[in-house]
């Protein structure tokens, strides 16, 4: 087994960044690959549709992914329980690609964020602890969503990088959004690039379901990613053949728009359009989970263009009793949205599709 303090020293030795910028970046990618190996081989860690159960935590995954019409499937996601060798932390993420390199794009992004992320996690909790009695305690006044948010920031700006200087996937016109979580006890941390969805699905006072929407979805038009995109030099405009939908260009001229456009305000790569108002910054935001909370959905947005919040949470809510109905939770939800996709939009290409559902106690029986 690969122990969590071996992970830690791995991650120093790796760290050898030649100067000059066509440098490769290399944060404890190898210590991070072995710690992942580990992980799925006692199935703590899924790529592919399935589930995850996991005792120490009580968590409960579940994943599913199809391809919608438009050729290769450029969605794909990540679950890993007992994350960086820690038994207590679950990180899992959805990814979804566009453009001609997209699904590279995106399977690249889920292979290098857990190491980038646990690099700087492990840079922001060394400055964090006291010395008692000559051992090493954790400083029980540290704030973690605080350490997760500048780990998170960190390695999102490091997985651009990476994207940047790649020999050899193009993201000059691919890139991916890219929605993800870390559980560590009674806390969540989202961190979200793009459009892709976080909706938690909690009790109210009369034992009723509710669906509450953690994320936002990052769209042009929204006022204040708008305002960036205007002073960065780019312009937001709505093709005449998309009604509804706003776009990126490299032009400030909303008249005749320069390039093709981008329908996100941010996502990892793209960067036609990175020095016109695109970034790849986080939303980084919290919860305290409590008693009433019983599940989130992550989904990508061929999920949220054809369902909705409640919906999505009815279909999750109506499955979560034993550990056989969870299996396919996650796989209803996808289902489900591809036959919206027929009815609700027939002469659209429908979208690739991905969900994650993490339960947040044990189901009640066993598979």
């Amino acid at each position: 087994m690969v122990q969590f303090s071996s992970f830690l020293s791995g991650l120093t030795k790796s760290i050898s960044p030649k100067k000059g910028k066509k440098r490769r970046i290399d944060l404890g990618r190898e210590a991070t690959e072995a710690l992942a190996k580990e992980a799925r081989k006692k199935g703590l860690l899924l790529t592919s549709p399935g589930n995850v159960s996991a005792k120490c935590s009580g968590n409960y995954m579940s994943a599913y992914s199809k391809g919608g019409n438009k050729g290769v499937n450029q969605d794909c996601f990540i679950v890993w329980e007992g994350f960086g060798g820690k038994e207590d932390v679950m990180f899992c993420g959805v990814f979804d690609g566009h453009g001609p390199w997209g699904h590279l794009v995106g399977k690249r992004v889920k292979k290098v964020m857990p190491a980038y992320l646990l690099h700087f996690w492990r840079e922001a909790m060394a400055q964090c602890p006291t010395l008692m009695n000559g051992e090493l305690f954790k400083n029980v006044n540290f704030d973690r969503f605080d350490v997760w948010k500048k780990s998170f920031i960190k390695a999102c700006s490091t997985v651009d990088y990476d994207l940047e200087l790649h020999p050899v996937i193009d993201s000059f016109y691919s890139g991916t959004a890219a929605l993800t979580i870390i559980r560590e006890g009674d806390l969540i941390v989202l961190a979200n690039v793009g459009d892709s969805r976080a909706v938690l699905g909690t009790t109210s006072d009369d034992g009723s379901m509710v669906a509450i929407q953690l994320t936002v979805d990052f769209k042009p038009n929204l006022p204040q990613e708008r305002e960036r995109i205007h002073k960065s030099g780019g312009s937001v405009c709505e093709p005449n053949d998309e009604s509804g939908v706003s776009r990126i260009h490299a032009s400030i001229d909303d008249e005749t728009p320069e390039g093709p456009g981008l329908a996100l305000s941010r996502a990892f790569g793209d960067f036609f359009v990175k020095d016109f108002g695109l970034i790849s910054e986080p939303d980084v935001t919290p919860r305290t989970l409590t008693t009433r909370d019983r599940f989130v959905i992550l989904a990508t947005d061929g999920v949220w263009d054809v369902v909705s919040n409640e919906k999505a949470v009815e279909i999750v809510s109506s499955s979560s009793s034993t550990a056989a109905e969870r299996d396919e939770s996650a796989k209803r939800v996808v289902e489900y949205a591809a036959a919206q996709w027929k009815c609700k939009r027939p002469r659209f290409v429908a979208d690739d599709i991905s969900v994650v559902c993490v339960f947040f106690d044990s189901p009640s029986s066993s598979q």
